[in-house]
């Protein structure tokens, strides 16, 4: 593929995942106080049921300080808990709470609906195959360091 073909095609799956992203956060009603970190790190405790707040920093490639922060304004909504580690007491594991676990599933339950309803309705069932075969080559590039 030529520079310029490459270059084209490049920004435009750029700015079409960037407009179907911004689309998605608009579906769910139920969590637009919480930044895009907030949420992301809902859905990691979600995935590992417990990390500590340096994990989620990590993961989430911010400071620890900025993942202080985003808990501090979890843990003000009570959508997670923090418990003394057992084998050390100087940390911290975080972890949803059934508030918190329910909030991130009805989120998810939101937009799944939305994105549901907008590819039966807007695709043809090639189409829809289409997208599903996609997805393989979107994990690679999501998984790519």
């Amino acid at each position: 593929m030529d520079d310029n073909i490459q270059h084209q095609f490049v920004s435009e799956l750029r700015t079409v995942i960037t407009r179907l992203i911004k689309k998605l956060r608009k579906e769910s009603v139920t969590v637009q106080h919480l930044s895009l970190t907030e949420r992301s790190t809902m859905a990691l405790l979600y995935q590992y049921k417990e990390l500590l707040p340096s994990e989620l920093a990590a993961m989430e490639k911010i400071t620890n300080q900025s993942m202080s922060q985003i808990l501090n304004h979890l843990l003000a909504l009570s959508y997670i808990i923090r418990t003394d580690s057992k084998t050390d007491k100087r940390k911290v594991i975080i972890s949803l709470t059934p508030a918190g676990e329910n909030i991130l599933l009805q989120m998810r339950n939101e937009r799944d609906k939305w994105l549901t309803k907008a590819i039966e309705e807007t695709c043809t069932p090639d189409e829809q195959a289409l997208l599903k075969q996609a997805l393989i080559p979107l994990t690679k590039i999501v998984d790519f360091e």
